[in-house]
């Protein structure tokens, strides 16, 4: 565990809890990941970024880098970069688990 995204979380009062229940998920969804604390922020890398966690006021953005990998029916996710797309989540009871592993398994390869 990177000690910045620790002090991350600990610092984001407001988001403390949803911020280290995704931590936990990335985890168990990427076994052997590596974090980073990059631009200010948590990233979570296997060969490449693939994720990322942002705390702004009233959400947490998990951002994935190259989401042309992601399957995304219901077009959750959200930006018009060429390679970044996110989704915001405002508390815990917002986090769909399955969706959310299936999304770190698929952007980590």
């Amino acid at each position: 565990m990177h000690p910045q995204i620790t002090e991350y979380i600990i610092c984001s009062e407001k988001h403390k809890e949803t911020l280290a229940a995704l931590r936990e998920l990335v985890h168990d969804s990427v076994p052997g990941l590596t974090e980073d604390f990059k631009w200010g922020r948590p990233v979570f890398r296997t060969q490449n970024n693939f994720a990322y966690l942002k705390s702004a006021k009233a959400y947490v953005t998990v951002g994935f880098f190259n989401f042309g990998k992601l399957h995304d029916p219901q077009n959750l996710l959200e930006g018009t970069g060429k390679e970044m797309r996110h989704i915001k989540i405002k508390n815990v009871s917002d986090i769909d688990s399955n969706l959310l592993k299936e999304w770190f398994k698929s952007a980590a390869v």
